[in-house]
């Protein structure tokens, strides 16, 4: 059983399944795959998180925060993307784990990617309805509060869950299902909206940068870190700055939090099975999304910080809110339009991604082959997957406190690229001659700075999501030990293994 446990997948096998019958349809080019990482990172963080970790956790300095979580996303990029020009297929960092750090490692991986997007994509789908909601009353509508917000809150302060006078967030039910709906159809029209998306939300951030730096006061960054410059803990306890309420805060704190803002990039390698040109196409889509994401990203904050004193940012809606702050209410409007679109594509990309995931780890046998491996014959999409993943996020979106698991997307995914990172020095090491169309720039060192950079910001969250993330861990493992090690392909497999 230890043998499997640490089994890798050879790459030879890899490859040879990317000539199968049942494959994605190659449908995407370089601008499509960009259009794709940017739809997933600009969104969500600029048009929501970024008020709240201003406000809460960083105040002006949060431009270095962006910096921070950048260049750690930047590490980790490159390690995707030579793994991504390697091995294109589905799957992403759960088939690099498979083909280096064993079938054990690569389960744990996956599950926690599934994590990654199905929270995420609930919890995005909540800021889609809260700036929706925000639009009715210009236009005279008013939802009754049964039907506007989930029955359920949680108090950050006080660490403890109560009652709202909701039953169900029925705007953040009813976007994922449409998005659903556009999913199974297909890629091509889902990469279609997607970019039609992404170029309003890109429209309204450099509205965002144009207008808003003629209404900057550099008084409003000082102090520029009010909260200090750390926020590292070790479970609770601090190392390096301070906390309130046992929650850090500081530069590095905001980091973390913010992380959310990033994880798209790592989408666009889970697509790598649907580029048309996977070896070239897929680098050059992480790649570009990234730095193009980052640098609007500082400008955003830099002027947010800059137009509104840290502390007076509204949580909810801080980029609207602050033109407002400023007389610019038609301003105002136009960016919460913006928002809805702009965190609709992030809603499709986390959405397009969770099911792609899961159909690579059903063809290995570690989940059921007759549901998540289904590729509708017309559409070409994992559609039952899609589904399901559809209806767990909209009963997530409209009947629970996201908010309180959003940290808990943070460190699963800054975990999965710890893991990517390391699976890269262990690649080099079992095949180094094999043919790399793209390779990670400054191996050994760039790997091993993405490890450490992700594990500071990992001990940068409250000590409350290292033990969330445990205990799904621990439910991932057992399902591992119960199904998918009896599953697996690799336990009859009678091919030539790796060295």
């Amino acid at each position: 059983m230890a043998n499997q446990m640490f089994e890798r997948k050879p790459l030879k096998l890899l490859l040879e399944e990317m000539a199968g019958e049942n494959r994605l349809r190659r449908v995407l080019g370089p601008v499509q795959l960009s259009a794709l990482g940017v739809g997933a990172i600009i969104g969500a963080g600029i048009f929501v998180a970024t008020g709240a970790a201003a406000h809460n956790v960083a105040g002006p300095s949060l431009m270095l925060s962006y910096v921070i979580a950048g260049v750690t996303c930047i590490f980790a990029a490159l390690c995707y993307a030579e793994f991504a020009s390697m091995v294109p297929v589905a799957g992403s960092a759960y088939t690099y784990a498979y083909a280096t750090l064993g079938e054990m490692f690569a389960w744990i991986i996956g599950w926690d990617l599934v994590l990654e997007y199905a929270v995420g994509s609930a919890t995005v789908a909540n800021g889609w309805s809260s700036y929706f909601k925000s639009l009715l009353p210009d236009i005279g509508i008013h939802l009754p509060a049964a039907i506007a917000k989930a029955p359920i809150a949680y108090d950050a302060a006080i660490g403890h869950f109560h009652r709202t006078d909701g039953i169900v967030d029925l705007p953040a039910v009813i976007i994922v299902l449409i998005v659903t709906g556009v999913l199974v159809k297909g890629i091509q029209e889902s990469a279609s909206f997607n970019a039609v998306m992404v170029g309003i939300k890109l429209a309204a951030v450099l509205f965002v940068i144009g207008v808003g730096a003629f209404f900057v006061n550099p008084a409003n960054w000082h102090p520029f870190a009010p909260y200090g410059f750390g926020g590292i803990t070790m479970f609770g306890h601090t190392v390096w700055g301070e906390s309130v309420g046992g929650t850090p805060v500081g530069t590095l704190a905001g980091a973390a939090l913010i992380f959310f803002a990033y994880i798209g990039f790592d989408s666009v390698s889970t697509h790598a099975e649907e580029a048309k040109n996977p070896k070239r196409d897929v680098p050059i889509g992480i790649v570009t999304s990234l730095l193009v994401c980052t640098v609007l990203y500082i400008g955003v904050v830099a002027v947010l910080t800059g137009m509104v004193r840290y502390d007076q940012i509204d949580t909810g809606a801080g980029v609207s809110s602050a033109f407002a702050k400023v007389g610019l209410h038609w301003a105002s409007a136009l960016i919460a339009i913006a928002g809805v679109a702009g965190i609709t594509s992030v809603l499709l990309v986390m959405m397009l991604s969770g099911p792609r995931v899961f159909l690579a780890m059903a063809r290995d046998g570690m989940v059921s082959k007759s549901f998540f491996g289904d590729v509708h014959p017309k559409f070409r999409t994992p559609w039952k997957s899609t589904i399901l993943i559809g209806c767990a996020a909209a009963i997530g979106a409209g009947l629970l406190p996201i908010d309180a698991l959003l940290q808990m997307t943070n460190i699963g995914t800054l975990f999965a690229f710890t893991i990517v990172c390391a699976a890269v020095l262990v690649m080099r090491k079992l095949h180094p001659n094999a043919e790399r169309p793209f390779r990670c720039p400054g191996a050994p060192l760039v790997p091993i700075l993405g490890i450490i950079c992700c594990v500071v910001l990992m001990l940068s969250l409250p000590a409350a999501n290292w033990y969330r993330l445990i205990v799904w861990l621990v439910i991932g493992l057992v399902i591992y030990f119960t199904y998918s090690r009896h599953h697996s392909v690799m336990r009859n497999y009678t091919g030539v293994r790796d060295p």
